[in-house]
C-alpha cells in the first residue's frame, strides 16, 4: 500500500478493510498519500480499522504453538482521520462501533475521498 503499481488518478475508489492494523506509524502517511495519488478526483475511499481509546502497538511472538513476528498498530479514529486530511482526503464520516461478543477491540469506519478537480481544473 506504500507504492502501489498504478497510474495517478486511475481508480474509482478504494475500499480498505482490516489493513492498516499492520502499517507502521511511519508508513502511514505514504499509504495514505498513495490513495489521494491513485484516485481520480472525487473518488471515495472506504477505510475499516480496530480501533482504541489510544494508540498503541502490540507484537505477538506465537500463535497457535508456532513461534511468529506480527505487530499490530492500533489507533483513534482522529489519528487515523488526522492523516487521511494531511494527504489531503477529505473525511465525510466516521462511524464507531463497540467491539461485540470476542472481539477486543472497536471498529472505526471512514469515508473520505479526493477532493473533486476545481472549475479551472487545478
Amino acid at each position: 500500500m506504500t507504492a502501489l503499481d498504478l497510474p495517478d488518478e486511475t481508480l474509482g475508489g478504494i475500499v480498505a478493510l482490516y489493513s492498516i492494523i499492520h502499517v507502521p506509524d511511519d508508513q502511514l502517511p505514504s499509504v495514505f498519500a498513495e490513495f489521494h495519488r491513485v484516485l481520480v478526483p472525487g473518488a471515495p475511499v472506504l477505510l475499516g480499522f480496530q480501533s482504541g481509546d489510544e494508540d498503541g502497538h502490540e507484537r505477538l511472538t506465537e500463535r497457535f504453538g508456532q513461534e511468529i513476528s506480527l505487530d499490530y498498530y492500533w489507533r483513534t479514529p482522529d489519528t487515523v482521520a488526522s492523516h487521511f486530511t494531511q494527504a489531503g482526503l477529505e473525511l465525510h464520516a466516521c462511524v464507531l462501533r463497540e467491539a461485540v461478543d470476542t472481539e477486543r477491540r472497536p471498529r472505526t469506519f471512514l469515508l473520505a475521498r479526493r477532493p473533486a478537480a476545481s472549475a479551472g481544473g487545478a
